[in-house]
C-alpha cells in the first residue's frame, strides 16, 4: 500500500472514526473531540480548518475546557490545514510537546526477523495485578508518574479483544514492555508503550516485543501497524519496514487558576 494510501486511511480510521472506550466523542462541524471525565485529559484527535476559521474554532475549545474546568491537548499533525496551525495554536497558549514520528507498517511488507518465533522470556500480561510489572519499567525509561497505568490499562484489558499487554524478563525481573490496541472497525492496530531499562538494552528486547505484537497483529487479520515514536523507536522500526507516514505534535492546554 502507497504511503499516502496509508496516510489517507490513518486520517479516516485513526482520527475521524476511531471510538475510544473511556471518552465520549463530539463531532464537530470541522473537528473530532474526546472529552474524558474530570480530571483526565481530553483531546482535540482530528481537525480540518482554514484561514478564516482556525482561530475561532480554537478559542471556541478553550472556551469550552475553561468551562469544564478541564486540561485537553490538540493533537495536530504536519499535514493539517491550515498550514500555519501549530502557529496558532501557540498563539491561543496551548503549548507544544516533542513531536513524534508516525510510523507504519502494510502487514504484508513484515521482515521475516518479525515473523520468527521469540526465544526472550516474553509474557503477555492478561490481568491487572500484573500492570504492576508495567509500572515498575516504564517511569525508570521516561520518569514522571505512570500510577494511571493501573486504572486505565486495567479498564482496557477488561474489554475483550481490545488491548494486549507484553513484559520482557530477566532473571524473573521485569526489564522491558510494551502493548497494542485493536480498533475495532479499522485495519489498525497500534502499538504503545515502547520501553526497556537502559541496562538491559542491546540485547534484542525491544525486537522481541516488536515480533509479539506484529505476530498478534497478523493472528488477528489486521492489515496496518502503527506507532507514535520517539527518535529511538523510530530508527528501530525504521530498520523493520515502518514507513514514517506524517509528524504529530500535541499542543496541551492546563485551565488557568484564578
Amino acid at each position: 500500500m502507497k504511503t499516502e494510501e496509508i496516510l489517507a486511511l490513518y486520517d479516516q480510521q485513526m482520527r475521524r472514526e476511531i471510538e475510544f472506550t473511556d471518552m465520549r466523542k463530539d463531532v464537530l462541524p470541522h473537528l473530532v473531540r474526546f472529552v474524558r471525565p474530570t480530571p483526565g485529559m481530553s483531546i482535540i484527535q482530528y481537525s480540518h480548518l482554514n484561514e478564516k476559521n482556525a482561530d475561532a474554532a480554537i478559542k471556541e475549545q478553550i472556551d469550552y475546557f475553561t468551562r469544564l474546568k478541564q486540561p485537553f491537548e490538540w493533537a495536530a499533525y504536519e499535514h493539517d490545514l491550515p498550514v500555519n496551525l501549530m502557529c496558532r495554536l501557540e498563539k491561543h497558549g496551548l503549548v507544544s510537546e516533542e513531536p513524534g514520528a508516525i510510523m507504519a507498517l502494510d502487514i504484508n511488507e513484515a521482515p521475516q526477523a518479525l515473523l520468527e518465533p521469540v526465544t526472550a522470556d516474553v509474557c503477555q500480561l492478561i490481568h491487572r495485578a500484573q500492570l504492576l510489572d508495567v509500572i515498575n519499567v516504564v517511569p525508570g525509561v521516561w520518569g514522571g508518574d505512570f500510577s494511571w497505568i493501573s486504572e486505565r490499562l486495567g479498564g482496557h484489558l477488561e474489554i475483550p479483544g481490545y488491548l494486549n499487554i507484553y513484559a520482557a524478563y530477566i532473571d524473573n525481573q521485569p526489564v522491558s514492555t510494551g502493548w497494542i490496541y485493536f480498533h475495532l472497525y479499522s485495519q489498525f492496530a497500534d502499538l504503545w508503550g515502547g520501553s526497556t531499562l537502559e541496562g538491559y538494552r542491546k540485547k534484542g528486547l525491544y525486537t522481541a516485543m516488536l515480533a509479539m505484537r506484529v505476530q498478534a497483529t497478523i493472528q488477528r487479520g489486521y492489515h496496518i501497524l502503527t506507532i507514535d515514536a520517539s527518535p529511538m523507536s523510530q530508527s528501530i522500526t525504521a530498520y523493520y519496514g515502518f514507513r514514517q507516514i506524517t509528524t504529530v505534535c500535541d499542543f496541551g492546554w492546563k485551565v488557568q487558576k484564578p
